[in-house]
């Protein structure tokens, strides 16, 4: 057999276009790092927050008037940036200074006065917007402006009456405040901060551990029943654990207080906090973003921090007031 006849036997090699071709495994893409968990985040801002927070508490006076002034501010900046979410234009600088002379009249004892330029901020806006060109988000503006400086402003400035809280109970009845210590009001003031840090801490823990029924799922999906039987839960104990630690280390500043009436107000804190929170839900829900601001790492913004106490704060200020007068009476 000749050569070429034995070449041409050999069966001829597949068409390139037949072959099946294997691609290779692509290798594998590095890792990323870790981004800390939003609880480490959380710890670390509360860890950093706490301690100003307790030493504005503890020394009062100016300590916590110019504390409440920043905080307004910062929290008010923030509400205007939700509110320019949907389309408003609000008057930021009037605001502002609104919002900041409120706890500076209300720490001079000018609770009156505070009321009174509510209603001239109101009036001042009103002309403002009368002057500007476009009239399309009048409504809005105007709307916006002062309910910022209310929900901010007003009620944060509690904070400054509540810690001068025997002050404000001299001006009114001299012979109840005759026998109450100067510094009641910082332990009202640290109570309030510290059940409705415990009830969020609680709403936290529960919800993850046991959360199953939503809360309120159009306005926070995250939230639910059993993460707000842990807040009420965990600001209750906290409340009533508050009283009896104060009660041996230092009487004089829990008195006001019976441990019956403690357990009540926690709770009622508790609940109060929650509804802040759902407040602030809401609006952040209308203004479609997730969080005020990113000025705290795992928390978001100022808002998202103080949100629960912008309620609780003047609800302890107000029924405190009452239960002094009441049992007084």
């Amino acid at each position: 057999m000749s050569e070429r006849a034995a070449i041409g036997t050999q069966p001829a090699p597949a068409p390139a276009r037949d072959r099946v071709v294997h691609p290779r495994p692509p290798s594998a893409a590095p890792t990323p790092p870790r981004k800390p968990s939003n609880l480490a985040l959380r710890l670390v801002t509360a860890s950093l927050l706490i301690p100003p927070v307790l030493y504005f508490v503890y020394e009062g006076g100016v300590y916590v008037l110019g504390a409440v002034v920043v905080i307004i501010l910062l929290g008010l900046n923030e509400f205007y940036q939700l509110i320019e979410q949907k389309g408003a234009d609000p008057l930021r600088s009037y605001g502002m200074a609104a919002a900041a002379a409120l706890p500076v009249l209300m720490y001079f004892g000018y609770e009156s006065l505070a009321t009174v330029l509510l209603t001239v901020a109101l009036l001042a806006m009103m002309v403002v917007q009368l002057s500007k060109a476009r009239i399309s988000e009048a409504l809005a503006s105007i709307s916006g402006t002062f309910f910022g400086v209310f929900y901010v402003g007003w009620l944060l400035s509690h904070a400054v009456v509540l810690r001068q809280f025997t002050q404000v109970v001299a001006s009114r009845w001299p012979d109840v405040a005759a026998g109450m210590h100067p510094d009641v009001g910082g332990y009202l003031l640290f109570f309030t901060i510290a059940v409705v840090i415990a009830g969020d801490a609680g709403a936290y823990f529960a919800g993850r551990a046991y959360g199953r029924r939503k809360l309120a799922p159009r306005i926070s999906p995250g939230k639910t029943v059993e993460g707000a039987l842990g807040a009420l839960a965990a600001g209750t104990a906290l409340g009533l654990a508050l009283k009896l630690g104060f009660d041996v280390a230092a009487p004089e500043l829990s008195r006001p207080l019976s441990y019956p009436a403690t357990a009540v107000m926690a709770f009622a804190l508790s609940i109060v906090g929650m509804v802040g929170d759902l407040v602030e839900s809401l609006l952040k829900r209308d203004a479609e973003v997730k969080d005020t601001g990113t000025l705290l790492p795992g928390t978001g913004g100022v808002l998202d921090r103080i949100d629960s106490n912008l309620i609780a704060i003047p609800v302890m200020y107000y029924v405190m007031l009452a239960y002094v007068f009441l049992t007084a009476a």
